[in-house]
């Protein structure tokens, strides 16, 4: 579909841009951290009626959605060559439009955060900057660009904690874990995305290094996450958080493995995964904590 056929409105099109899935993840992952990290389970019922939480969730979800449709606005000819059928500003979504819902779900984010607690309005107001900054320039930046994907993931988590003024060291724990892998996974996707960047002149870390280096930036990098994590983990002094980060060690020692070993775009789209899946098994273990 060309500029010409793409729509100013189409639901199929902003579903698609905004990643539905990865906005539900976000919106799972703050209410089991309200529920499981700062209450109890007994007090379920009150954190999901919550109208305040609630807030917090949609508005992070709208700043979230601007982030996605930004970044695609921008990497739309990147896109075109790295993956074209998922394409959507400028096939389902007139450009003007697409940068129309940026700022206005930026917009709303902002305000339903302000409503909550101007605190949470000036972390949305400084996560919707640092999202356009990363889309528009950060990210052309080798690794930059990766950590910042990473804080933001991290204060996703952290959000709920700063509400209600509870940022102890479970919270820190899971957005610090959070945030590693989602670095990991960052530089993993730029190893996958080589060839749009690299005929767009992006300097990613990959092609700066090359993928042999890149790969023991890779090592370091979940290195100094394992270690950080021990060092949270005595801190945090509970069983169940303890059981599954010396869980995950086999699961981690796989991943190396297979990243050793990986040399092809469908090695590394696996290893992206593998980090997701990661992840979804971080949020999940929040319930048994």
């Amino acid at each position: 579909m060309s500029e010409s056929k793409a729509k100013v409105f189409s639901i199929k099109g902003l579903l698609k841009i905004t990643r539905v899935t990865n906005l539900a993840i976000i919106g799972f992952t703050q209410y089991l951290t309200a529920i499981f990290l700062i209450g109890s389970s007994a007090d379920w019922l009150v954190y999901l009626t919550d109208y305040l939480l609630a807030l917090t969730v949609i508005s992070t979800l709208l700043i979230s959605s601007a982030g996605y449709i930004i970044n695609d606005y921008y990497d739309q000819k990147i896109d075109l060559i790295n993956r074209p059928n998922k394409v959507v500003v400028g096939t389902n979504l007139k450009r003007r439009a697409a940068m129309f819902y940026h700022m206005l779900f930026n917009f709303i984010g902002i305000f339903l955060g302000i409503l909550v607690w101007w605190k949470i309005g000036a972390i949305h107001l400084l996560s919707s900057f640092l999202l356009w900054l990363y889309s528009n320039s950060l990210k052309r930046i080798p690794l930059i660009g990766n950590l910042l994907i990473g804080f933001l993931t991290g204060i996703s988590i952290l959000i709920i904690g700063v509400q209600y003024q509870n940022v102890n060291a479970l919270i820190l724990s899971y957005s610090l874990f959070a945030a590693s892998i989602m670095v990991v996974r960052e530089i993993i996707k730029d190893i996958e995305d080589m060839k749009g960047e690299k005929t767009h002149g992006i300097k990613s870390l990959p092609l700066l290094l090359g993928i042999r280096k890149t790969k023991k930036i890779l090592y370091i990098v979940c290195a100094l996450s394992t270690l950080a994590l021990i060092i949270f983990m005595f801190n945090v002094n509970n069983q169940y958080v303890e059981f599954y980060f010396i869980g995950l060690t086999p699961f981690m020692a796989y991943f190396i493995f297979r990243l050793k070993r990986a040399d092809t775009v469908k090695h590394f789209k696996y290893l992206k995964y593998y980090c997701n899946l990661i992840i979804l098994s971080g949020i999940i273990s929040m319930i048994f904590h």
